[in-house]
C-alpha cells in the first residue's frame, strides 16, 4: 500500500523565509546527507508527453496525477535518479531509482526499448513504457538551492528553497552550465512541510504566521508558464 505524504506549500518573502529559518533552527535538526551548512543545489529535468498532460492536469486541479524527473544534486551528475511523483488530492507519494549515464544518453535519445529490455527496475520500466506510449519526453531544467530540516521520530521533513530558477538549454543538463531564468520575483522563496499522518504540536507552533499563507506551488507548472512567456 502507497503512503501519500502531505506536503504543504508556501510562497514567501526574504525576511519571511530567514524567521521561519530561524525558528525551525532550534527545534529540528539539518538534514545529515547535505553539507555546507545544510545546503545543497538541486538540479531537476521534467518531462511530459506531447499533449502536456501534466503540466495541464496540474492548471486543472487534476486530483490524481504524477510526472517522472531525472535529479542529481550539487555538482555529482554521476549519481542520477529517475522520480516518478505522483499527487492524491492533495497528499503525494514518491518513488525512485538509480540510473546510469549510459542509461541517461539512451533516454535522450530516444532509445528507450534499449534501456525497457536491458533493466528489472519497476521504476524504470514504467517510464520507458509511458515515452514509447504516450511520447514522455523532456521539457525543462528547473533549479534551485535547498536548505532542509527532519524530525526523524515523526518523519517531518521541512525545506527552504531559494533561487527557484528554469532553463531550457536541456542539452547541458549534466554540465549544469545552462542560462538560468527565475522563475518567481526577487525575494520570494518556497517553504514546504512534509509528513505523513499528524504533524507534531510543537512544529506547527513554529511554523504558524498569520503572514504565511498555503499554497499550490508547483515548480514544473509555473516553469512551464514561465518558459511559455520568455518565448513569447
Amino acid at each position: 500500500m502507497k503512503l501519500y505524504r502531505n506536503e504543504w506549500k508556501y510562497d514567501v518573502n526574504d525576511i519571511e523565509l530567514q524567521k521561519m529559518e530561524e525558528k525551525v533552527s532550534h527545534i529540528m535538526k539539518l538534514d545529515d546527507h547535505a553539507d555546507n551548512g545544510g545546503l545543497y543545489r538541486i538540479h531537476s529535468l521534467y518531462f511530459d508527453d506531447i499533449y502536456d498532460r501534466c503540466a495541464k492536469e496540474n492548471d486543472i486541479g487534476v486530483s490524481r496525477r504524477y510526472k517522472y524527473r531525472i535529479r542529481y544534486y550539487d555538482n555529482n551528475p554521476d549519481f542520477l535518479r529517475l522520480e516518478k511523483k505522483e499527487k492524491y488530492d492533495g497528499r503525494c507519494h514518491k518513488e525512485s531509482c538509480v540510473i546510469t549515464k549510459a542509461q541517461y544518453f539512451q533516454i535522450l535519445e530516444n532509445n528507450f526499448n534499449e534501456v525497457l529490455w536491458n533493466t528489472d527496475n519497476k521504476i524504470l520500466r514504467e517510464f520507458c513504457v509511458a515515452c514509447l506510449a504516450k511520447g514522455f519526453r523532456p521539457k525543462i531544467i528547473i533549479d534551485y538551492e535547498r536548505r532542509a530540516f527532519v524530525e526523524p521520530i515523526s518523519n517531518v521533513r521541512i525545506t527552504f528553497d531559494r533561487n527557484i530558477a528554469l532553463s531550457y538549454e536541456l542539452d547541458k543538463f549534466l554540465a549544469g552550465e545552462y542560462m538560468q531564468i527565475p522563475i518567481q520575483e526577487k525575494g520570494r522563496h518556497v517553504l514546504e512541510v512534509k509528513f505523513d499522518y499528524i504533524l507534531p504540536g510543537f512544529i506547527r507552533h513554529a511554523i504558524t504566521s498569520e503572514k504565511l499563507v498555503q499554497t499550490a506551488f508547483s515548480k514544473y507548472y509555473l516553469g512551464r508558464i514561465k518558459l511559455q512567456k520568455v518565448r513569447n
